[in-house]
């Protein structure tokens, strides 16, 4: 039976309310013990929740005015023409918009629902995108709010509109790329000025089953948290070319086709669990990289990468599956130019496990042409003839807990029966597939090929010898002790990730550095993390899962736990290279 906890919580104080109606008698308090003429209750609303459930509910309040912020917005056709420059014409890829709720709004319209606002009597209502925003005071400030895997999930099923626009029916993969660049870095820019305005912090990810807590009591979670190691909430998606280590490793449901895509650690995408009195409320993780930022990232972090967090760790799973798309990332110049974004993917591929005949492509081969390469595979894309990766690209073998290093502009992909887990920076979706193997997406459709944009990118120089010397196995011993050694496996000199890797059967001691920790236990059944001085609840982990050690956590140990006591464990950990 497998041991990996995919729901796991973190325990806060505090009072939940749950169910609309425990939720609107909460908020009916301040209602009924007010003197004013009017009530304003503002409910500020994440890109994809269901407005039909959340309107309907929130009119059995019966307030005197129910005001929905879309009769604000500009007309779609305004804001097609407005978000355009970021959305493109490109499937995949778009401009991270530096577009606020500001300018999607009709000002005149705003102008003319906060003077209905103003000479409102009775409960007022002002509901939906930018709510906080019309409505430029207010009685009681709930935030609905979502997680971002939820949304693509509703995407998927045509159940969500982007911002401003009736587009439910559209293809998923177009309304994810408008969230992307555009709907998420908008309420991402709200949300950020509203963790100490709200009244109410509101759990929509599940239909009908709301869940609200007060703001404060949000707060201080978020505080405990970045403060203690913790876990996000995993999800597991199904690819073309995925395999089926995840399914027993981590107790996935056995009738999927597969499972390809594992993300456990990505605050970006993934979620938080707090359980209150017996209760559990998600929020998406992303919240604790706006409000304790400095806490979780540590200040040298902060202050090189904002409110972001820089660190991501995935599973990509080929296990009796099949190749990855041959690919490159982009490098820091173009995906800045071109994008809008700050830094690129660089990346890793850990082998969390391997079959005798799993491979690594990386690299190209020695002597190569690159023009005969680029006409190769546009030829592939163009015909649908085979094109011969091995006649480019560097294939290695790969076994359990290799390390390959893929800084940016090196073409690679896994090859068949690898588990790996990729350590990388976190812009991931620019990914430049530059062929793949002919296969069809989970959808039926080809998926899209960017030969022109990786053969801009493509460092050619990284060749044979090059991936040799600098990118396979570049494992260092920098100390040992009694039960415990420590190796530094990557990254690469051109990636500000550094990779550590613990073999212990007894307590190891870390220390953050003034860095965010992530870490996967990649040997032995369960560890431990505990505080030399108890300053959190020591913290279990068991194997493959992913967890973070927030930098103010500043000295930690993690030891062999419960069934692995006395037994070898060993932990891969990921931090920001700032000091020498």
């Amino acid at each position: 039976m497998s041991n990996y906890n995919k729901v796991p919580f973190f325990p806060i104080p505090g009072k939940l309310y749950s169910g609309w109606e425990e939720i609107r008698t909460k908020i009916s308090v301040g209602i009924n013990n007010t003197t004013k003429e009017s009530y304003v209750v503002v409910v500020e609303c994440y890109q994809g929740v269901h407005h039909a459930e959340l309107m309907t509910e929130l009119n059995l309040l019966s307030p005197s005015i129910f005001i929905n912020s879309k009769d604000a917005f500009y007309s779609e056709d305004n804001i097609y023409e407005l978000t355009y420059p970021d959305v493109t014409d490109d499937a995949i890829f778009g401009y991270m918009t530096r577009l606020t709720y500001n300018e999607l709004l009709d000002q005149e319209k705003v102008a003319a629902l906060r003077t209905k606002i103003k000479h409102a009597k009775g409960l007022v209502i002002v509901y939906g995108h930018a709510a906080a925003i019309i409505a430029e005071q207010s009685d009681c400030l709930v935030y609905a709010d979502m997680a971002r895997w939820e949304i693509q999930l509703r995407q998927r099923n045509h159940q969500v509109c982007n911002l401003g626009i009736n587009n439910a029916s559209e293809h998923p993969g177009k309304q994810y790329k408008r969230a992307f660049f555009v709907d998420w870095r908008i309420c991402d820019h709200l949300k950020k000025e509203l963790f100490e305005k709200a009244t109410f912090w509101l759990d929509t990810n599940k239909p009908n089953q709301p869940k609200m807590l007060d703001a404060q009591t949000l707060l201080n979670g978020l505080d405990e948290m970045a403060n203690s190691p913790f876990r996000t909430v995993p999800y597991f998606d199904p690819g073309p070319w995925g395999g089926q280590w995840m399914k027993d490793v981590c107790g996935l449901d056995t009738t999927q086709p597969n499972f390809a895509w594992a993300f456990d650690g990505v605050p970006e995408e993934n979620s938080l669990l707090f359980k209150i009195e017996n209760e559990i409320v998600e929020i998406p993780a992303i919240n604790l990289v706006f409000f304790k930022s400095k806490e979780l990232l540590g200040e040298p972090v902060e202050s090189r990468f904002g409110k972001e967090f820089p660190i991501r760790f995935d599973f990509l799973d080929t296990m009796d599956g099949g190749n990855l798309s041959l690919q490159v990332h982009s490098t820091t110049q173009y995906i800045r130019e071109t994008f809008g974004m700050n830094y690129t993917q660089d990346e890793s591929y850990y082998m969390l496990d391997a079959k005798e005949d799993a491979t690594v492509f990386l690299g190209l081969k020695t002597g190569i042409k690159s023009i005969e390469m680029i006409a190769d595979l546009q030829k592939a894309q163009d015909t649908g003839e085979i094109f011969e990766a091995e006649k480019y690209v560097n294939v290695f073998p790969a076994k359990k807990h290799d390390h390959f290093l893929i800084p940016n502009g090196t073409v690679h992909c896994s090859g068949v029966n690898g588990m790996v887990l990729e350590i990388s920076a976190t812009p991931y979706i620019f990914t430049f597939k530059l062929y793949d193997w002919g296969r069809l997406g989970l959808d039926g459709e080809p998926r899209a090929i960017n030969i022109e944009h990786g053969s801009k990118v493509i460092n050619w120089d990284r060749d044979s010898r090059y991936c040799l010397d600098q990118l396979v196995n570049q494992v260092e011993l920098i100390a040992e002790g009694d039960g415990w050694r420590e190796e530094r496996t990557g990254l690469h000199k051109n990636e500000f990730i550094e990779t550590r890797r613990h073999w212990f059967s007894k307590t190891v001691t870390h220390q953050t550095n003034d860095s965010v920790n992530v870490l996967n236990l990649i040997e032995g059944g369960e560890a431990i993390i505990e505080s030399p001085t108890n300053t959190f609840t020591p913290f279990v982990v068991h194997y493959a899962e992913t967890f973070i050690v927030p930098a103010a956590v500043g000295e930690y140990t993690i030891r062999p736990f419960g069934e692995s006591e006395g037994k070898e464990c060993a932990t891969i950990k990921a931090y920001v290279r700032h000091k020498a």
